[in-house]
């Protein structure tokens, strides 16, 4: 049976992708077929096979189906902003019918456990009208969320929940996160533990782990602290 979910977080920089590498290698562990899909990226480099994003080339290496680069990453763009300003500043339009166009066809892979990653948190516009969570409503792809431990997180946390509902989609599951501060050093955050208390309280989803600050970033060590949706 194929799984398929999409994971967002309660905003940019708070381990979505980090989050998912781990969840595929704990899928792996169980013996499935993975694969991670981000379909817009914001931010890349040239490279001599032509623009790729980090994010992307991690979920690609923590995959055990291998696609072409743009199967994983159709909308690729260099500018680290907005999805939507950034195809402004490229002169394009992104659409929410080519976007599920894409996704869908390489959702057509036979694997049993596939992450579609999203951009920032929730609600991302992608054009002048249309935003990104509309990619999952139009899929109908239960969610996971991952929450950011630092000041703010439990509000962002519990709006982010109640949109999803409201969209009418399913929330699998949630993930507290554990952030470095800005200089890569572990972050203070003593109430760690009462927040998280606080969210398990709150939030009508399974709590599939919290990880804790990792300085050597070890995907396999983190997927030791997760379980599966």
């Amino acid at each position: 049976m194929k799984h398929i979910y999409f994971i967002t977080g309660t905003d940019t920089h708070v381990g979505k992708t980090f989050i998912a590498c781990a969840l595929l290698q704990k899928a792996r562990q169980h013996n499935l077929t993975t694969l991670g899909l981000k379909p817009i990226a914001s931010g890349a480099a040239m490279t001599d096979q032509g623009l790729r994003n980090s994010d992307a080339e991690a979920l690609m290496a923590h995959s055990s189906e291998v696609l072409d680069y743009r199967q994983i990453n159709p909308i690729c763009l260099p500018q680290p902003i907005a999805p939507h300003l950034a195809a402004i500043e490229q002169k394009i339009r992104i659409s929410l019918d080519r976007l599920v166009g894409l996704v869908r066809g390489s959702l057509k892979t036979p694997a049993d456990f596939i992450l579609i990653e999203g951009a920032g948190g929730w609600r991302v516009p992608i054009n002048e009208r249309e935003h990104l969570s509309a990619l999952p409503i139009e899929l109908k792809t239960p969610v996971i969320l991952v929450i950011g431990l630092r000041l703010g997180c439990i509000n962002h946390a519990l709006l982010t929940a109640e949109a999803i509902m409201r969209d009418g989609l399913s929330l699998a599951g949630w993930v507290a996160n554990e952030l470095p501060a800005a200089n890569g050093a572990q972050a203070e955050l003593p109430e760690a533990k009462a927040i998280i208390q606080t969210l398990r309280l709150r939030l009508n989803a399974p709590f599939l782990g919290h990880i804790p600050f990792l300085p050597d970033g070890n995907i396999n060590t983190a997927a030791d602290y997760l379980q599966l949706p």
